[in-house]
């Protein structure tokens, strides 16, 4: 799943930005960007495990299983021909 993929990867750059950078700005704390891309990543590697054991997520959880599919007749119709 590629979530998975750029949710690691997320947060394997938040933490060379965390704890291996040293360079300091006057703009942006690059220490905390790389924290809140760990953050980002963390919550992206749950989001996708849930996905991957079957859930389709909070919005709509799998309940069951198909366990019969009625057969639907054909209707002929001129009106598409």
């Amino acid at each position: 799943m590629p979530g998975l993929g750029i949710s690691l990867l997320l947060i394997a750059i938040g933490a060379i930005l965390a704890f291996a950078v040293t360079l300091t700005t006057s703009a942006v704390a690059i220490p905390t960007v790389g924290v809140i891309l760990m953050i980002v990543g963390a919550i992206g590697v749950v989001i996708s495990l849930i996905a991957m054991m079957g859930g389709a997520g909070p919005w709509g959880w799998r309940t069951g299983r198909v366990d019969r599919v009625e057969h639907v007749d054909r209707i002929e119709d001129d009106r598409w021909r």
